[in-house]
């Protein structure tokens, strides 16, 4: 079992990559690699993509020169192996992403991705910190999860999602901000759960042990 952090020089891949590596040899859930390499992210059974910055220059180093993007399209929408994305990358599933300019996105989650706008003014952005989740639709990469268990977010912008159904949680910040989305083999968390400590942990050992 191989499990692929791409690594497109946009994320917080050491952490990510402990995190992963430590649940993977707790669950038995195999190899960890932090990889460039179009061939590792073709052969990977399960798929994580990290991401910090602006949309759109995470979606141009994505698709940048060595044929990884191609290699998780192909992964994920033909192969079905399955998919987490972190943040930005996380953002990178929606159709299409108005930070700075409006840029496609892989659409595979309907919707769009949209500066945080609070109802109370006073309220920061980028919204940063410690915030509590609210569970909308149940799935398997919540078991030992529970509604007002902590997560650790750190963006100026979210996913307002088309259906519904594909927002698996949220939390509140004068206004829903979009935490999770999730359908078929896909995943995507808004937060850094490497940085959400038990929280983050259990949700990386329930993807890791996810079988569609």
């Amino acid at each position: 079992m191989l499990t692929a952090i791409i690594d497109y020089e946009s994320g917080n891949l050491h952490s990510a990559h402990k995190a992963f590596e430590r649940m993977a040899n707790e669950v038995g859930a195999g190899e960890v690699i932090v990889t460039a390499d179009a061939d590792v992210v073709a052969r990977a059974d399960r798929i994580v993509l990290p991401g910090d910055g602006a949309f759109p220059a995470c979606m141009a180093a994505l698709k940048g020169a060595g044929g990884r993007f191609d290699a998780m399209v192909e992964a994920v929408e033909v192969k079905a192996r399955p998919f987490l994305g972190i943040c930005v990358g996380m953002q990178l599933m929606a159709s299409i992403g108005r930070e700075h300019s409006d840029t496609p996105g892989l659409d595979w989650i309907s919707g769009e991705v949209t500066r945080i706008t609070p109802a109370d003014a006073t309220l920061k952005v980028p919204h940063m910190g410690w915030n509590d989740l609210v569970i909308d639709h149940p799935h398997h990469v919540f078991d030992g999860v529970s509604t007002g268990d902590h997560a650790y977010f750190v963006h100026s912008y979210h996913m307002v999602v088309r259906d519904p159904v594909q927002r698996l949680a949220h939390v509140d910040y004068a206004g829903d901000v979009t935490a999770i989305i999730g359908r078929d083999t896909m995943l995507g968390m808004q937060f850094h759960p490497e940085k959400s400590q038990a929280t983050g942990l259990r949700l990386i050992s329930n993807f890791l042990q996810w079988r569609p």
